[in-house]
């Protein structure tokens, strides 16, 4: 609707996590390395955690394209409310295996021949589970037991569980201690400080086709507003735009207004109340060269960059 009014060609502020729209902050990028560098060397249990929207399904999706890229064997689990048996008939049919009948003991026969193959050859396998926050305790029993499928050396499948901080509330519970103390990494995403947020709008509004203005779109004392109702979650910041730009088109103007934001914000009733300063780093001492491999990678996937990717093996 608004697109050709602002010289776009397509909307910058959809909600959906497009890979394309990727913003690497340096908490994303921690994150990522955390979780690649855990991975590839076979911590055996990795959790990833950040409020709601705040970007851990796009950063999720940017890791599938790079295992598919490089054509490491994965499951990636989107809805955890399944019972023990379901997950496992999951896990395994997303990773292409066939079990002769189904049955618990089959499927586990089935994924332990996969993970010891790819072991013997040395490659790496992947379970990703996302929203791991709502996983009954059933399934976290069950999670715990295939971390059992090691060698001497080391774990033979990967597990990452992706959550809401309720997950690391869960986690701290006494039933599931013998989990926890098989963590090997963990990371959590953080909100956007005020800056972030100024880039994050800028680079959403250029890469949908915006050559230049975007200062003149959103000028600061906006994107000041927009910052304090969101908080600097990714998700609110693209709601808030989106509906802005929708009431700028509205009124066929080109540059949103304060007052846009706050009418927005009042309809969707966000809180007013400015964002605490998010915290720097995720403290698991993740070495310089390992992040900017990662990144390297995220950059050369969406054309910002031509440099030789990262492998997990």
């Amino acid at each position: 609707m608004y697109k050709k009014f602002f010289g776009l060609t397509r909307n910058p502020f959809e909600i959906s996590p497009d890979p394309y729209f990727l913003f690497p902050t340096e908490r994303h990028k921690d994150a990522l390395a955390s979780i690649c560098y855990g991975l590839g060397r076979r911590k055996g249990f990795v959790i990833m955690t950040g409020e709601v929207g705040t970007g851990k399904t796009l950063l999720i999706r940017c890791l599938v394209e790079l295992l598919k890229r490089q054509q490491v064997s994965f499951a990636h689990v989107l809805n955890p409310v399944l019972s023990g048996l379901e997950f496992l008939q999951y896990i395994v049919a997303d990773m292409g295996l066939k079990s002769p009948d189904g049955s618990k003991s089959s499927l586990l026969a089935t994924l332990n021949d996969h993970l010891i193959a790819r072991y013997r050859k040395g490659l790496c396998t992947i379970l990703i589970v996302d929203e791991a926050q709502y996983l009954r305790p059933e399934i976290l029993e069950e999670i715990r037991l295939l971390t059992n499928l090691e060698t001497s050396q080391q774990k033979l499948l990967q597990i990452l569980l992706v959550g809401q901080p309720e997950l690391d509330d869960r986690l701290d519970s006494p039933a599931l201690r013998q989990l926890k103390q098989r963590i090997g990494l963990r990371c959590r995403l953080q909100a956007f400080d005020e800056q972030e947020t100024t880039q994050y709008i800028a680079q959403r509004l250029r890469l949908a086709g915006m050559a230049e203005g975007a200062e003149s779109v959103f000028p600061a004392g906006t994107v000041r507003i927009v910052y304090q109702y969101s908080h600097g979650i990714p998700r609110l910041i693209n709601t808030l735009c989106e509906n802005a730009l929708v009431a700028a088109f509205a009124q066929q103007t080109k540059s949103v207004s304060v007052d846009m934001v706050r009418a927005v914000s009042a309809e969707f009733r966000l809180d007013q109340e400015q964002a605490k300063a998010p915290s720097r780093g995720n403290g698991n001492g993740i070495d310089v060269q390992t992040a900017a491999k990662v990144l390297l990678e995220l950059l050369q996937r969406y054309g910002e960059h031509s440099a030789k990717p990262v492998a997990l093996p």
